[in-house]
């Protein structure tokens, strides 16, 4: 059962917007790479503003992520897509369905 996640926010650059989209979609196949990812979506929730959440079933799972291959392609992308630093915050899981 998934238990630990991440809430990650992102706000496009102006003029960006479709480059941050695209690279969200993308962050798809890295995700897939990963065996202990258990669930991974890419969000926007506005015309400038995206997310990511996803799930993990340990903590070790979640820290394993942030180190991995999709990590760092955002922390690679961030300063020429996005206004400020991504905001990534670990997030327990209390009900899923």
């Amino acid at each position: 059962m998934v238990k630990f996640g991440f809430l990650v926010r992102l706000e496009a650059k102006p003029g960006k917007e479709q480059e941050a989209a695209a690279f969200i979609k993308n962050g798809l196949f890295l995700a897939q790479k990963e065996p202990l990812t258990v669930n991974w979506y890419g969000l926007q929730l506005g015309p400038s503003t995206f997310g990511v959440f996803d799930a993990f079933e340990t903590a070790e799972a979640r820290t394993a992520h942030l180190h991995g291959e999709l990590a760092a392609e955002l922390m690679a992308i961030a300063p020429d897509l996005f206004a400020k630093a991504p905001s990534i915050e670990e997030v327990d899981i209390l009900a899923v369905k």
